[in-house]
């Protein structure tokens, strides 16, 4: 499902893109989600609900987990042991925080990569080091083309 809707390869063509918050305009500016939210236009055409106004705390003090709530209404959650190029996972910045970073699988193999949009870099791809992957709050695919036309 996921390889052919090309997910990696869309998100690297994101890659120098500057980091703009609340952004999700290819080549002008993006943040994490805007980088998620401009792939599934691409794939899909409108986006599956509006997104408000967010801070980059992302409810943090309210210990709100509207990240990952949201992966998980729109996106298949799946095994990390199961994390292939195109999956969506969501990162804790710090450990008993909030999720607030995503980012796009680019390599599962033996060095495995990540494409996300990070604050004073804009979009990168980045080794999935020890240090990520502790952590990862989860894992996800996209949807199949089929799976959205019944919604």
């Amino acid at each position: 499902m996921t390889s052919e809707l090309n997910i990696a390869d869309r998100a690297r063509a994101w890659i120098g893109t500057p980091y703009l918050h609340q952004a999700s305009c290819k080549g002008a500016g993006t943040d994490c989600l805007g980088l998620l939210r401009g792939i599934w236009r691409e794939v899909y055409g409108q986006e599956p609900e509006l997104i408000p106004p967010y801070t980059p705390d992302w409810s943090e003090p309210q210990q709100d987990e509207r990240l990952l709530r949201a992966a998980r209404a729109h996106l298949i959650e799946k095994p990390l042991s199961e994390m292939v190029s195109g999956n969506v996972l969501v990162f804790r910045m710090r450990k008993g925080a909030v999720a607030k970073h995503l980012g796009i699988v680019g390599d599962s193999g033996a060095v495995p990569t990540f494409i996300h949009a990070y604050s004073g870099h804009g979009v990168i791809e980045n080794a999935l080091s020890a240090p990520w992957k502790r952590r990862i709050a989860g894992c996800f695919a996209f949807p199949s083309l089929t799976s959205l036309s019944g919604r």
